[in-house]
């Protein structure tokens, strides 16, 4: 009888068991928006509430969840290094996409990130897996993976390897990438059938709600991903043209979907260089500039008379400085000291603020240099990483490139909204890192392989 007892028992904790386990797949989001929006701004986001719509980023400010102070924990910033930092849950120090070209050592030329030996736009460069990669792993393959974006870098890189399709725009027409087998061909029909409007943005909502209409997502016990990316104008009639796009997103996707089956994740991508060097003129606030080539040159003169004429420094690209390997390795010189003798030398010359040395980044695990080691990648990067003076601009005569440095760090939004999200703002700084295993942790897969990051909650 005793045994009889205990079977009974065990078969009710049984049920209890699956009942619970049914209870938190059925709760599991079955289609993930994740939209970032390029040079979204916190300050500026809440500067134009009272022109929004009540349906469109008011809702989402209102009704999602909402970390106001994210930022990117590297620097420099740009929308590519933003869109892979977003999908990886890491930074450029494993990701390897340190920005939208890099100077390839081999050929001592500029490369676009997208760049490969096939001639194909690919992912190719991305480093670590992606949280659509890591989608398509746990469903093996059943889960859908698109992309949408305003420019090939951003749909791409937030696509990842594995997705089923990037669609951007370009010269006022539909492109994709030979890389990607489109779903179920519906995709490449409609791009090569319809044109864009004039309205980009606009084209990329609807894009995205027929898609959703016509490839079924988040209709099956899979998962699916959608990665929209957007541009903005950073002023009062570019917000609410962009409250009016997510209202369009968010009213399309609910009307197909119950909001309890979607999560809808919308971040910022902001960049590290925005001012203008007439801007800090006109308001006295202090300026100059630092010419790379020159500095450059100067630096191969003082190695020349510490160690013999010879060509040490080998070329020169935005702030990095490449030295000469070879040279380096005939004259039978210590690496260490020759990079610590040319950090010491350049650290002296006007403007310049610092020198970081790829030796101190790959090496230190200082919390002073995390910004910097951060936004490095030894396969991508220089010998030598210049910042300059707060306000002062970066110039290359040859190229006529020039920035303008700013160390502050510009906040942007992270908002999650639906699936049964509760309305909370969290007013603790966060970083944009930690997007990827929120989502991932949402939807039960692993966050992608490089993430080190803890999820939002």
């Amino acid at each position: 009888m005793r045994n009889r007892y205990l079977y009974i028992t065990l078969l009710t904790m049984l049920g209890f068991s699956a009942e619970a386990t049914a209870q938190v797949l059925q709760n599991a989001p079955q289609l993930v928006v994740n939209i970032t929006v390029n040079q979204l701004r916190t300050d500026l986001l809440e500067t134009y509430v009272p022109f929004y719509t009540q349906d469109g980023l008011k809702r989402l400010m209102e009704q999602g969840m909402m970390f106001p102070y994210a930022h990117y924990d590297f620097t420099p910033v740009d929308a590519t290094s933003a869109s892979a930092s977003l999908q990886t849950g890491t930074t450029p120090y494993y990701h390897g996409v340190t920005g939208a070209e890099w100077l390839n050592r081999t050929t001592l030329r500029p490369q676009h990130i997208l760049e490969d030996q096939g001639q194909k736009l690919s992912p190719s460069q991305l480093m670590t897996s992606t949280l659509g990669d890591e989608l398509k792993i746990a469903t093996k393959g059943q889960g859908k993976v698109l992309s949408f974006a305003t420019s090939a870098a951003c749909a791409i890189l937030s696509a990842g390897h594995a997705a089923d399709g990037a669609v951007w725009i370009e010269k006022g027409k539909w492109q994709q990438s030979p890389y990607y087998k489109p779903a179920n061909q519906w995709l490449n029909w409609y791009a090569n059938q319809y044109l864009p409007t004039n309205d980009n943005n606009r084209s990329i909502t609807d894009l995205v709600i027929k898609s959703v209409e016509q490839l079924g997502l988040g209709n099956d016990d899979q998962p699916d991903l959608l990665c929209v990316n957007y541009d903005l104008q950073p002023d009062m009639v570019g917000y609410q043209l962009m409250d009016r796009n997510i209202a369009a997103l968010v009213k399309g996707i609910l009307g197909r979907i119950p909001q309890e089956r979607v999560l809808f994740v919308l971040t910022g991508a902001t960049t590290t260089e925005e001012e203008q060097e007439s801007e800090n003129e006109r308001y006295h606030i202090p300026t100059g500039k630092v010419y790379i080539n020159r500095s450059a040159n100067l630096l191969n003169m003082y190695l020349g008379a510490m160690y013999g004429s010879a060509q040490y420094v080998e070329t020169y690209y935005k702030n990095q400085i490449f030295l000469n390997k070879k040279v380096i390795e005939q004259k039978n010189l210590k690496r260490t000291e020759v990079l610590q003798l040319a950090q010491d030398f350049l650290s002296q010359l006007s403007g310049i603020c610092q020198v970081y040395t790829s030796y101190q980044l790959q090496t230190s695990d200082s919390e002073a240099l995390r910004l910097i080691r951060n936004g490095y990648h030894k396969e991508k990067c220089g010998d030598l990483i210049v910042e300059v003076n707060p306000g002062w601009q970066l110039v290359n005569e040859e190229t006529h490139q020039q920035t303008t440095s700013r160390a502050n760090v510009i906040p942007f939004p992270i908002i999650l909204f639906g699936s049964n999200i509760q309305a909370q703002r969290v007013q603790t700084a966060v970083t944009a890192e930690r997007v990827a295993p929120t989502i991932a942790r949402a939807i039960r897969i692993r966050a992608p392989n490089a993430c080190k990051t803890e999820p939002l909650f």
